[in-house]
């Protein structure tokens, strides 16, 4: 492919015809054909269970959840807009983009509807809200993040590889670490709820979100992988000693939260547990981006390995909590206009 035609090469290209990646419009109407509300979502009976069925360390396991929630998603906007809607020169990619930021704000939705239920007492809702400031486990994990995007805030344009492996290391932060484990640590908290048969609502939310973000992770993978094809000199031994460091210090921060979020003493679940759970997934993300495993960690978390199952392989299949909405028309890619 001409170095004109790169997808990192500084521009704004408008031009849907021709298509050059049609990749990412197929993912944007597979998006399309996904689509929830928040109003769907029923809280009743989770109401009950936080009075009634969860002990007090479970209740400040599910603060801390939500806690993070609050900000986790308003964090993943902001760099769409300031970092790869800017970098990413493909008009059919920014449509998956855009489609992208309005699920974010969806989750965000979400994580307010749980906060405004889950924790009716004001000054303990003030400080979820202002967790990044209030709760040390969740600054970190924010510095982290903040520290990835601050990272390209300046870069105008990918003119060199230099800028370019800029953007691949923010780019892969955001998918391996932030969406791709920061939040699947998340999510374990909740389904090991579900598991002992709690929260029916926060698991149903979840189950959409989880299919998001995994749609999410693909889309920045499929990125990767597309800037790989073009310009493999980027791929090389400091860029694989960069990400491996990035993949250590965020397994930090996340061992660190689930220690904060056990720390009352959580029946069935162990930090050790969560750990590990932790590393496996690391190592997942690793494969994801053709790298060497860094811990050789198995799943210890079985409810895990179910919904991997559930929502990974067959989540355009499922009618429960993927339901598709129909999309009319087709596009045919080898038009040139």
């Amino acid at each position: 492919m001409p170095a004109s035609l790169s997808l990192l090469n500084p521009g704004f290209d408008l031009t849907l015809r021709p298509m050059r990646y049609p990749r990412f419009y197929e993912m944007y109407r597979a998006a399309i054909k996904n689509t929830w509300t928040v109003e769907e979502i029923d809280f009743q009976i989770d109401l009950g269970h936080l009075r009634q069925r969860m002990t007090a360390a479970d209740r400040h396991l599910i603060e801390r959840l939500v806690a993070f929630f609050a900000t986790g998603d308003s964090i993943v906007s902001n760099n769409l807009v300031i970092s790869l809607y800017r970098h990413i020169n493909a008009p059919e990619a920014r449509m998956y983009l855009s489609r992208q930021l309005f699920e974010e704000a969806l989750h965000i939705q979400f994580y307010l509807t749980l906060l405004d239920n889950y924790v009716p007492d004001p000054d303990r809702r003030a400080q979820a809200f202002a967790a990044i400031e209030s709760i040390p486990s969740i600054r970190r994990k924010a510095e982290f993040c903040q520290r990835w995007t601050d990272a390209v805030f300046s870069l105008e344009s990918t003119t060199n590889d230099a800028d370019k492996r800029r953007f691949l290391l923010n780019l892969t932060c955001f998918a391996s670490c932030i969406e791709g484990l920061f939040f699947f640590g998340a999510f374990a908290y909740v389904y090991f709820l579900r598991s002992r048969g709690l929260l029916p609502g926060l698991a149903a939310g979840t189950n959409w979100v989880f299919r998001d973000e995994s749609a999410h992770m693909a889309f920045a993978f499929e990125v990767i992988n597309t800037v790989r094809r073009e310009s493999p000199q980027l791929f090389d031994n400091e860029w694989a000693s960069q990400v491996y460091a990035m993949i250590d210090e965020a397994v930090e921060c996340e061992a660190v939260f689930a220690d904060d979020v056990l720390s009352g003493g959580v029946i069935g679940l162990t930090r050790a547990e969560m750990r590990q759970y932790l590393e496996y997934v690391a190592d997942q993300r690793l494969a994801m981006l053709g790298l060497q495993p860094r811990y050789h960690a198995r799943n210890p978390l079985p409810f895990m390995e179910l919904q991997d199952v559930q929502e990974l392989t067959n989540f355009f299949e499922r009618r429960v909590s993927a339901y598709q909405v129909a999309v009319q028309g087709e596009v045919a890619f080898d038009q040139a206009f």
